[in-house]
């Protein structure tokens, strides 16, 4: 996997066995970008569309990312692409805290523009934390 300019790292205390934070991130996962397709389609991403049984494998997608390393329990690594950006969201368990690690690129003018309305605006800090508070109270 290429590497990709590191943007910021989250996390959140998770007071659950591995096994049990793993089903809540997919489950996780699975509602939240689910949904998204339609705003995947407009920006162009690849993937756009999610798998249907989405299980956290290499392969699986969720709209705007594919699973490219899973390690149940411990690690999965997303990534995606579209118009604007290039980037990887990586969920790492690490004793009681689930991380949330962003690397991004943004080439371009368009992409250094969409970098300031979505990393420069505080928009991806709070949709991240959010995403982590709520595998947090899934578990």
């Amino acid at each position: 996997m290429d590497q990709l300019p590191y943007i910021d790292e989250h996390s959140q205390q998770v007071d659950a066995s591995a096994d049990v934070v793993w089903t809540s991130l997919l489950k996780v996962l699975r509602r939240e970008m689910g949904g998204s397709a339609p705003i995947a389609r407009i920006l162009g991403c690849d993937p756009a569309q999610g798998t249907a049984e989405f299980a956290g494998r290499p392969g699986d997608a969720v709209p705007g990312f594919r699973v490219v390393e899973a390690d149940p329990g411990r690690r999965l690594a997303l990534r995606g692409r579209h118009r604007f950006s290039d980037y990887a969201l990586t969920f790492v368990l690490d004793g009681d805290r689930l991380r949330a690690q962003t690397h991004a690129a943004f080439p371009g003018v368009l992409g250094r523009l969409y970098r300031a309305a979505v990393i420069g605006s505080g928009g991806h800090r709070l949709a991240t934390r959010r995403l982590l508070r709520q595998v947090a109270r899934a578990t």
